[in-house]
């Protein structure tokens, strides 16, 4: 048995445990990462955020050159697989790993492999591969080990029929049919993939609307554009039984309905990867979900035991999880943090088209009785929106009716999720430079998609006068 001594172990290497890592590291403490995975990166790197998000890319390239009249006779009789198009997310994975491990070698961040497990509260063992064990002393902890698909016990997830979002990057054929049961970000990011992929599509949603913490306009838009591709979407339902069989899976509804496909993709909430770390030596519990609860400086009950990323619930982003390490690190070794999360991070749903938002909804500034107005740019009015056939989209900012600041900006179309963050960094100027006119004031490249902040700006101006 090994033990060696740090002053920070981190458990997990995905966004959270890096930002950690790296903020230690340069502030000359002895940083070591366990990770249990054989490479490192996290849920982030090698099951979530990037390869979805390198497979939608090749779906949506394949389905652009596909509709592309350019393009559509060399196009006929030629079909890519599942398989071919998750390839180039694996090349993608290949190279964040890569890039990543340079990091912690540069740094002098010690990577160890294997489960951790507390054994007090100033040690972790770790069972490595080999079946030897190594014993980690620190000064602090930051468990920053992500989570996974929520798997509810009365469900087989052991049948090849029935999938969750870490499954689904092994499916080995491209099916004719399948029922997303979770109507998500994750789920309706998937029914958008697939159906442009060709296939027959039912989304079960559990609530009465899609992604309700988005604003309404931009709800009613994804729902319009999800059912114009062909998907069935339906609300307000629940499961009742899920039975596979050899050739298909059939969807029992409490409704009384029944769905059948080819494949059940369950999506449908997500649970803290908590359960094996052995917390309850320590006096930490989890939440039903296996979540931990954490302080503003991301403490755990034990002082010098933090949580950071997934594992402590939303808003469950790879950016916000990054920052929380960092901030982590930094009241670790300086016993403050001069730093807390901005108030509005922006979302990014990657959806076809895609989605994103900073900000209050049009519900939220309602309820609060703000006195709002509304400018919107429709993406088919612009000549970049044009000229690339991306049409389908608009642009909406939310700004004060008497001092003009920007209260929200929403997205949905091409390029959404880079969009935003021109809004992003004018609502997070002083207050007296969070306005309005810097969007009717400031030239703008001609043709861009940028440009529909002045379109938008004019045409919400034009609504007080």
């Amino acid at each position: 048995m090994v033990e060696k001594h740090y002053d920070i172990v981190i458990i997990g290497s995905g966004p959270g445990g890096e930002g950690a890592a790296m903020k230690a590291s340069k502030s000359d403490k002895r940083v070591a990462v366990v990770e249990q995975y054989v490479q490192i990166g996290g849920g982030c790197t090698h099951w979530g955020t990037i390869p979805s998000k390198a497979l939608r890319e090749a779906v949506r390239k394949y389905t652009e050159f596909r509709n592309n009249p350019l393009f559509a006779e060399m196009m006929k009789g030629m079909n890519f697989s599942y398989q071919q198009l998750l390839h180039s997310a694996q090349q993608v994975i290949a190279k964040q790993v890569a890039l990543r491990s340079g990091f912690y070698e540069r740094n002098a961040v010690d990577i160890i492999e294997g489960q951790a497990c507390f054994v007090d509260t100033h040690t972790v063992s770790v069972q490595t591969p080999d079946g030897g064990q190594t014993m980690l002393k620190a000064d602090a902890f930051i468990i920053a080990t992500g989570s996974n698909p929520y798997h509810p016990p009365d469900v087989d997830f052991s049948h090849p029929r029935i999938l969750d979002s870490d499954t689904i990057l092994n499916l080995d054929q491209t099916p004719k049919s399948m029922t997303i049961y979770g109507a998500g970000v994750i789920g309706c990011e998937y029914a958008s993939l697939f159906r442009n992929l060709g296939l027959k599509l039912n989304l079960i949603n559990t609530r009465e609307k899609l992604l309700a913490f988005l604003d309404d306009e931009i709800i009613d838009a994804l729902s319009y554009h999800l059912r114009d591709q062909g998907i069935l979407i339906r609300h307000n339902e629940n499961y009742e039984k899920v039975e596979p069989g050899d050739d298909s899976v059939v969807l029992h509804l409490k409704s009384g309905k029944k769905v059948k496909t080819d494949y059940l993709l369950w999506a449908n909430g997500r649970t803290g990867n908590t359960g094996e770390l052995g917390l309850d030596k320590l006096g930490i519990s989890a939440n039903e979900r296996q979540q931990l609860d954490v302080n503003d400086n991301y403490q755990t009950s034990r002082k010098h035991i933090y949580a950071v990323g997934d594992v402590i619930g939303p808003p469950g982003l790879a950016s916000a999880a990054y920052d929380q390490g960092r901030f982590a690190a930094q009241h670790i070794i300086a016993g403050e943090s001069e730093y807390k999360l901005v108030q509005h991070i922006p979302t990014g749903i990657y959806t076809s088209p895609e989605i994103s938002s900073i900000g209050y909804t049009e519900r939220e500034l309602t309820a609060q009785k703000i006195p709002y107005e509304v400018g919107h740019s429709m993406f088919r009015h612009l000549a970049r929106a044009q000229i690339i056939g991306s049409k389908v989209g608009m642009l909406k900012i939310l700004f004060h009716r008497e001092t003009l600041a920007i209260l929200g900006v929403h997205c949905f179309g091409h390029h959404a999720s880079e969009i935003i963050h021109i809004g992003q960094a004018i609502m997070s100027q002083k207050k007296n430079e969070n306005n309005l006119m810097y969007f009717v004031n400031t030239t703008f490249n001609y043709p861009t998609m940028a440009e529909a902040y002045r379109v938008a700006a004019l045409n919400g101006l034009n609504r007080l006068f």
